[in-house]
């Protein structure tokens, strides 16, 4: 897969930052904001740094909160968020930049600043979305939600949940490829949290090796969601462990790529996961 000036090799499990730029986002919402509603650029770029020189390979940089209920804002304002900021970053860090977009004008435009990765809650499902991304080339990551983020928790159901988002997936890789879109340039997403019960993100959790069957890079992210509130009765903030927990459960299923707001922990887990499956660690069974 190719990433503008870098060959990532996807079969070695990378980490993703998070870098909301919104107000309202579930964990982060507002903390790169002024009260006056001004971005701190430079506050952005040294969170992007540490994360960067924590050992992640993407940056995911999103403008538009996709929390159940989340106001929605314009294209202009998602633009005035996201388009400077990754400008700026392509011009002081050599990291891989991914925008979090469903609107086709902020997908062009952040390629034109050095993005390298599209990354749509909506699957590409928006008008123009789908002719964005084959304009840019980039490859794009498509995730499984059902129904709206405004809506999307209000009574999910499945009668198959595995099946339903293999079928939506699939149905919306075939819409890639016969627009154009490269099959090779496709990440998918299962969506954790996204138009699904408590008891779906468990199953779903247990069952990710089921999207290998796809023969696509896989991506995750459960980073301080709700479903780790749940199970283990901690707030937002006091999630690490539980994120950890789920992260690598997913890595031993063949996630590719694990979404994160805690970097630099979720690399030391990737690093004892890959020594254990790599058979790099010599075990001394005379101790």
């Amino acid at each position: 897969m190719f990433f503008s000036d870098k060959n990532i090799n996807l079969e070695i499990p990378q980490v993703m930052g998070i870098l909301n730029v919104t107000h309202d986002s579930f964990s982060d919402g507002g903390e790169i904001f002024l009260e006056s509603g001004k971005l701190l650029i430079d506050k952005a770029l040294k969170r992007t740094e540490l994360m960067h020189q924590s050992g992640a390979t993407f940056i995911d940089v999103g403008g538009e909160s996709t929390r159940p209920g989340a106001i929605k804002i314009s294209t202009e304002e998602e633009m005035n968020r996201v388009i400077p900021l990754v400008e700026k970053i392509r011009k002081n860090i050599d990291v891989i930049v991914s925008i979090d977009t469903s609107s086709p004008e902020v997908m062009l435009e952040g390629a034109k600043v050095g993005a390298g990765l599209i990354n749509d809650v909506r699957a590409l499902q928006r008008p123009g979305a789908i002719e964005a991304v084959r304009k840019t080339q980039l490859p794009v990551c498509l995730m499984h939600m059902q129904g709206e983020p405004a809506t999307m928790q209000v009574a999910p159901n499945y009668s198959s949940l595995i099946n339903e988002i293999l079928q939506f997936l699939e149905k919306r890789i075939s819409a890639c490829t016969k627009a154009g879109i490269d099959r090779d340039q496709i990440i998918i997403d299962p969506g954790f949290g996204f138009g699904k019960t408590h008891e779906d993100n468990i199953e779903l959790l247990g069952r990710l090796a089921a999207f290998k069957t796809l023969k696509l890079p896989l991506l995750i992210g459960l980073s301080r969601k709700s479903m780790l509130g749940l199970i283990t009765g901690k707030s937002t903030e006091r999630r690490l462990a539980a994120g950890i927990s789920a992260a690598v459960i997913g890595l031993m299923q063949g996630v590719n790529i694990v979404r994160t707001h805690d970097v630099a922990e979720t690399i030391d887990a990737l690093k004892v996961y890959l020594a254990v499956k790599n058979n790099e660690l010599k075990f001394d069974l005379s101790t």
